[in-house]
């Protein structure tokens, strides 16, 4: 290659033209027609040809000439009909030379002006050739349609691009104006761009729409979706991350509604065990609507008779029905302080299946005879009736606990219980439970509940005590089940069911995860030899299982093999991974949007941990972690006391800082 030749280029999708300032075997150092000098591999070159320039005629004469010469070349390439070409071409798949290609497009001219036209109109529109600086092959009709196909939808993406950009900034800056046409597609690119981030297939095309709209973080989408009204200031994206089902489908609610209510007739001949004469409480929370369970106490000479009873949501929900399909795929209830989401239809988890006073249903129960002293004689599990006499709340139930016989006495009974339990091991963590819900204006409210009233514990530990119970009859009639365990705690803080907030706190991050399988073993946490989880049959697919196997024992039904407890355990993994993810985060939400309103105030703190350049403390208000920053001159230990401002909040970013002071 010597020098003064003139050469093109692809770069950026654009041809240069060149001259060789000078030449070399590997590298070559040319001025573009746009002024710049480059150094170029010789192997790079779109096109090569017989003219040349006079390098002694200066450098700005030298960039005239290439910028004339690209602007003839280019007036050359618009003369070539590609589309006329390719029709003659393309019946013959072979591969064409420039030198041919060029004859055919200019018959009486085939000088380097119009070889490089040539190689600019088939790499500006390679619709219809493959192309090679030097040679080209007419694509297959087949080829020529997928192409135009693929050109069509990256026009129609640009166009997208462009609409989307203009409606965000339209929107910011306050404009009244219509939609674009394609709003609706935008918007579920929108979605699914803030949704799932990188792994939405519309990430790069709405990152490019962001970028055009002078946006720079996700926010600024979510903002728009809540301007134009598809999403609330308050959405629970995870719902839709996670994609849970809100509602029920019409054919689910038929059936739902085609259950029959209980009555006295149809258990007459059922085999079950009237219990009707019993007197029986049920003890929730004020906002429960859905009663799983029911107690009931008997005092005879020497032993107490405790009665603890399951709603038999089997009775009505069948094995591989519609509804049961239906509560396999969601796993459990969704619980959240602005609305829960039911693993049955309401109409049969807050009527039919639930354990309403004055109704009659059909119940599994757990009959315990406990010695006078509190010690467990014996146990018995069948299918009953039963009808509920009295609805209470916890707070009912704490008045009750100390003037109600019937209750005080549960609460006696289920205290020596709990002593036994931590004799054999238990770890008893006692924390605080911070309860929020929304006022009727929609402003979170936070509530301080101590898990330790006497209603709150007597009914705790009578489901662990029915849940034991459980799995040791299935233990005994060697049915499998999804039996619950849970190996020693990393590390143990506790003893005997006491300690400090800070204790508790920590011992709770030393426990290890519990395993769900298909056979008994020990629970450490519980301190028992065998546990499974029964008492929620309404609200939790696990506990509905189980209750068949229960069913199955007593020959209501035929038993789960062991290969299909372990394929529901598998299968609802996720599931359950996933309902907890989200009570988890939207009560943090929610709390953090508390919080929005306390910035500025003071808070008390418990050191938990230093960290690198910041302490671990826990509010103690609201029992959430946060990072404290490090002061200098201020040396922290665990378990210190210390008071902080809040900074700042924000619950969309689950963000929350603090300063000392």
């Amino acid at each position: 290659m010597e020098s003064g030749e003139i050469v093109e280029y692809i770069d950026d999708q654009e041809i240069i033209c060149t001259v060789v300032m000078e030449g070399g075997n590997q590298r070559l150092r040319l001025l573009t027609e746009h002024n710049r000098e480059v150094k170029v591999a010789a192997q790079r070159l779109s096109h090569r040809g017989r003219m040349r320039l006079d390098l002694s005629t200066g450098r700005n004469r030298l960039v005239e000439s290439l910028r004339a010469l690209s602007l003839k070349r280019s007036a050359i390439a618009d003369e070539i009909e590609i589309e006329a070409l390719w029709e003659v071409l393309n019946q013959e798949q072979m591969w064409i030379d420039l030198e041919t290609m060029t004859g055919l497009c200019f018959p009486a001219a085939e000088d380097d002006d119009h070889q490089a036209g040539v190689i600019r109109a088939l790499f500006r529109s390679r619709r219809y050739f493959k192309f090679k600086p030097d040679r080209f092959l007419p694509h297959t009709e087949e080829q020529v349609a997928a192409i135009i196909e693929t050109e069509q939808k990256a026009a129609r993406r640009d166009r997208l691009i462009v609409a989307g950009a203009a409606w965000i900034q339209s929107v910011r800056s306050g404009s009244t104006a219509q939609p674009p046409a394609c709003h609706r597609e935008l918007v579920e690119k929108f979605k699914s761009f803030y949704l799932f981030d990188k792994e939405s297939p519309h990430y790069e095309e709405v990152q490019t729409i962001m970028k055009k709209a002078d946006l720079t973080s996700s926010e600024a989408i979510f903002n728009h979706l809540v301007a134009v009204g598809v999403w609330t200031l308050d959405e629970n994206v995870d719902l839709l991350r996670f994609k849970i089902p809100t509602d029920f489908s019409q054919p689910i609610l038929e059936v739902a509604q085609s259950v029959s209510p209980a009555t006295a007739g149809a258990f007459k001949d059922s085999g079950r065990v009237d219990l009707t004469h019993l007197t029986t409480i049920t003890i929730d929370g004020q906002s429960t609507l859905d009663f799983d369970d029911a107690l009931s106490i008997e005092t005879r000479d020497d032993h107490f008779l405790v009665g603890i009873h399951i709603s038999d949501v089997a009775q009505h929900i069948k094995k591989g029905d519609l509804l049961d399909r239906e509560a396999r795929s969601r796993g459990s209830s969704i619980y959240m302080p602005d609305g829960r989401i039911s693993m049955a239809p309401p109409l049969l988890a807050e009527n039919r299946l639930s354990l309403k006073k004055d109704h009659l249903r059909p119940a599994i129960s757990t009959m315990v005879k406990i010695s006078l002293t509190g010690d467990i004689i014996s146990y018995d599990i069948f299918p009953s009736i039963i009808c509920v006499d009295h609805q209470l709340s916890y707070f009912e139930a704490n008045v009750s606990a100390e003037a109600g016989e019937a209750i005080g006495t549960l609460y006696n009974i289920a205290t020596r219980f709990r002593e036994k339990r931590l004799s054999q091991g238990a770890i008893q963590i006692t924390l605080p439970e911070i309860n929020i819900w929304l006022d009727e204006a929609g402003v979170p409210v936070v509530n301080r509940v101590n898990r330790e009233s006497p209603g709150r514990m007597l009914i705790a530990e009578m489901m662990i005590l029915s849940n034991w119970l459980s799995a040791r009859f299935l233990v005994e009639n060697q049915t499998p089940a999804i039996f619950r365990s849970q190996p020693k705690p990393k590390d143990r803080i506790l003893k005997n069911g006491t300690g400090s907030l800070f204790q508790n706190w920590m011992q709770r991050k030393l426990l290890n995860r519990f395993a769900l399988t298909a056979g008994p073993d020990h629970h450490c946490g519980l301190g028992l030899d065998a546990y499974v989880t029964a008492t929620s049959p309404i609200r939790k697919y696990f506990d509905l299982v189980t209750q068949r196997q229960l069913r199955a024992v007593l020959g209501l039904e035929a038993a789960y093999t062991e290969k299909e407890i372990e394929e529901i355990i598998g299968q609802l993994a996720q599931p359950m991974a996933d309902v907890g993810r989200i009570q988890f985060r939207r009560n943090r939400y929610w709390l953090l949007k508390h919080l929005e309103g306390r910035i500025g105030g003071k808070e008390e703190a418990i050191v938990l941990q230093r960290r690198r350049n910041a302490y671990s403390i826990l509010l103690k208000a609201y029992m959430i972690e946060c990072a404290l920053p490090q002061s200098s001159g201020i040396d922290l230990k665990p378990e210190d006391l210390v008071q902080v401002t809040i900074q700042h909040v924000n619950a969309r970013n689950n963000t929350l800082s603090v300063f000392m002071g």
